[in-house]
Formats: structure tokens, C-alpha cells, sequence
């Protein structure tokens, strides 16, 4: 039987590149032979997460060695999550797209849930309650709201279709679950994550068809709203205040950023050496976490961190590329929410470690130490695979 592609090619005619709009939702029924998964996308992955488990081993090792006699604690989890991690981004990338799809509604409630949870039952870090604990590791449920919010928005677009155009159906179901989850990240609080779940759902919605005014609208009211929030709660007006000054309190809220910054400064253009960074001796907090590139810069200097942001950059156009060739509209913009998701955080850490904006907390994908973390990210690199799968081939009724 001829497939849709070589059916395509026998007419003479060339198969169109479709807008997201414009691609039809696939019954869960219809006959489809699954290829590969995209290996460019796969072997990225596995190079930046190689990198990132070596700059953790590379980060953590003086404190560790100092805290408990230990200098491998933090990288042996790591590897162990980042090799458990990929095993199940592979398991993930055989899942059908429809699978995916009934995923979406029950993630969302479980991810609602556990953000319920989370200041009763949660675990308090620097003033914070944003972390369960499992007991052999910790993790935050705004990583799991993430990604249920990438699948749900794509099912509602998916089942809204023409009417996104219109309020009842292309704002005011997105604000409202938006409002739930920002409410709820609120009482942590964990402001970076509200920022991060605010600009995915304008991402979504903008691929989804919302009219323009809309987001101009709202923009006018999250600023009007961040001013309120940031001018009540004392933590976050105080990053702001360390962000702008941070040479008036060297010593306790801007002292973390001025290290970040003298480890950048240091390491030049070519770096120090991997392994010969200074900074990460109980100078830099969080020198293995949310600042870990901070030690990529002095120890890799300017041409290696540009290297990582460059592998980074071609895996987010490869997402991009592949949610432009998805076989459906759901894929399209899962792989679209995904991709943007990734591209968000990166900005906003590197940005955050070089004084561009004020700290928020934002970990880097695949290089911050966090098991759970990890294994999520992976997760959601595996949805990417599993959708790529079905880009090749599709087998016409």
C-alpha cells in the first residue's frame, strides 16, 4: 500500500509544509508505521547531558569533599539519575501520540494536586516551601505542572480549533487553569516558576490561534500584577534591589552574584581548565545547582560556554524543526511547547548567573544537580522523540 508521502510524490507534486493551524488531529485509530525517532534530536541530548554530568562532578566536588569526606556524593546521584534518566526518555519515545493525549487532563489534576500540597506537607529551603520529600531525593511539583500544561494546552487547542479566535474559547479556559497554578506556585512561593507557567501559556496560545489583543491586554495586567507582587513580598523586592546594586551588599543579598561574576570575569577567554576553577571552594553558593554555569565560564572560559549555548540553540531549532514536520496539530504544538519550555529556561538561568535579570531560581536543563529534575526533563525529551517517530511515514486509509 503506498504511503501519504511516496502517494504524494507518484502524483508529481511535492508534500506542502502545513501551518500548525492547518494540520488535521489524526484519529488514535488510523493506521500509522511508526519509524525511528529523531537521532540529531537523541545524540544533542545525550551530548549536553554527558557535559552537564561532568560539570556537576567538576562543581560539587570541593564542597562535598569539605561538608562530608565524600567528593563524588553529588556526582555519583547525578549519573545514576542522568543513566536511569535516559532509559526512560527511551521508554517515553515509544509511547503513541494518543497515549500522550490521554495523559494530558489526569497529569494536570496530579500536578494541581501536589502544588495543593506542597505547604502543608512540603519541605522549607532559604525561606521557601516549593520541595517534597521522597526520601531518597527531593523534587518540585511546578516541574510536573510544566509539562501537564504543555499537554493540556495542546488538547484544548486541539479540541477548539476555529473557536481560539474568540475569548470563551481561546483565553478564558487558558487564564483559568494559568490562575490556578500561579495561585497555587503563590503560597510557596516560587515566583520564577509563575513566570516561566505565564510565558508557556502565551507561547501555547499564540501557536494555538489566540487574536493579538488578547496578549496585549493581558501584558498590561501580569505587569500591573508583578509590580503589586514584588513591591509586597519581601524576598523578591530584595533580588531586585541586589540585581540593580549588588556592589551595596557584597556581603549578604548581592554576595552571591558578585562571586558568579568574578567566576565569569575569571576564566577569560579559554578558562582556567576543567577542574581548576576557584570560585567553586566555598566561595559561590549553589555553585552545583541553579550557578553551575557561572563555573562553566571559568573553567571552560568564553569559548566553551558560547560552545554549550550553541549545542543548546541547535537542539531547541531541532525541536522547533520537528514540531513544524509533526504528523498532527497535537504534536505540532506539544513538541512547539516543549521546545519553547527548554529555550525559557536556559535564557532565564544564564541570564540570571550573568546579572542580566534578577535571580529567580531557575536550574539549567541536564547541567543543575536535581535527580527528579533530571529525570523530567528527560521525560520530556523522550514526548519529543515519541512524536518524531511518526514524521516519516503515514500510511494513507
Amino acid at each position: 500500500m503506498k504511503t501519504y508521502r511516496t502517494a504524494r510524490a507518484a502524483a508529481g507534486t511535492a508534500v506542502p509544509r502545513r501551518p500548525v493551524e492547518q494540520l488535521r488531529d489524526y484519529r488514535a485509530d488510523e493506521k500509522v508505521r511508526r519509524g525511528s525517532f529523531d537521532l540529531p534530536f537523541f545524540v544533542l541530548t545525550l551530548v549536553i547531558l554527558a557535559i552537564g554530568v561532568v560539570m556537576v562532578l567538576s562543581a560539587s566536588f570541593a564542597r562535598d569533599y569539605y561538608t562530608n569526606g565524600n567528593p563524588l556524593q553529588h556526582f555519583s546521584r547525578q549519573i545514576i539519575f542522568a543513566i536511569t534518566g535516559v532509559v526512560l526518555m527511551v521508554i517515553v519515545s515509544t509511547l503513541k501520540v494518543a497515549t500522550l493525549r490521554k495523559f494530558a487532563f489526569p497529569l494536570m489534576v496530579i500536578s494541581l494536586l501536589l502544588l495543593a500540597s506542597v505547604p502543608v506537607i512540603g519541605s522549607e529551603e532559604n525561606g521557601a516551601r516549593r520541595w517534597i520529600n521522597l526520601g531518597f531525593t527531593t523534587f518540585q511539583p511546578s516541574e510536573i505542572a510544566k509539562l501537564a500544561e504543555v499537554l493540556m494546552f495542546a488538547v484544548m487547542i486541539c479540541t477548539y480549533k476555529e473557536k481560539m479566535k474568540t475569548f470563551k474559547y481561546g483565553v478564558a479556559p487558558f487564564m483559568a487553569v494559568v490562575v490556578v497554578i500561579v495561585g497555587l506556585l503563590y503560597l510557596e512561593p516560587h515566583l520564577s516558576a509563575s513566570v516561566i507557567v505565564i510565558a508557556l501559556a502565551a507561547i501555547m496560545m499564540f501557536a494555538g490561534g489566540t487574536k493579538m489583543k488578547w496578549f496585549l491586554l493581558a501584558g498590561g495586567v501580569i505587569i500591573l500584577v508583578a509590580y503589586l507582587t514584588i513591591s509586597k513580598m519581601d524576598y523578591a523586592s530584595s533580588r531586585i534591589t541586589a540585581w540593580l546594586h549588588p556592589e551595596n551588599d557584597p556581603g549578604d543579598s548581592a554576595y552571591q552574584i558578585l562571586q558568579s561574576l568574578y567566576a565569569i570575569g575569571s576564566g577569560g577567554l579559554m578558562g582556567l581548565g576543567l577542574g581548576q576553577g576557584r570560585q567553586k571552594y566555598l566561595y559561590l553558593p549553589e555553585e552545583h545547582n541553579d550557578y553551575i554555569f557561572a563555573i562553566v565560564c571559568e573553567e571552560l572560559g568564553y569559548v566553551g560556554a558560547i560552545l554549550i549555548l550553541l549545542l543548546f540553540a541547535l537542539l531547541i531549532v531541532r525541536g522547533f524543526w520537528l514540531a513544524l514536520h509533526a504528523r498532527d496539530r497535537f504534536g505540532s504544538l506539544v513538541v512547539t511547547g516543549l521546545s519553547s519550555l527548554l529555550a525559557i529556561q536556559v535564557f532565564l538561568n544564564v541570564a540570571v548567573v550573568t546579572n542580566l535579570l534578577p535571580s529567580t531560581g531557575i536550574s539549567l536543563p541536564f547541567f543543575s544537580y536535581g535527580g527528579t529534575a533530571l529525570w523530567i526533563q528527560l521525560v520530556e525529551m523522550g514526548i519529543i522523540l515519541s512524536i518524531s517517530r511518526d514524521i516519516p511515514i503515514v500510511k494513507a486509509g
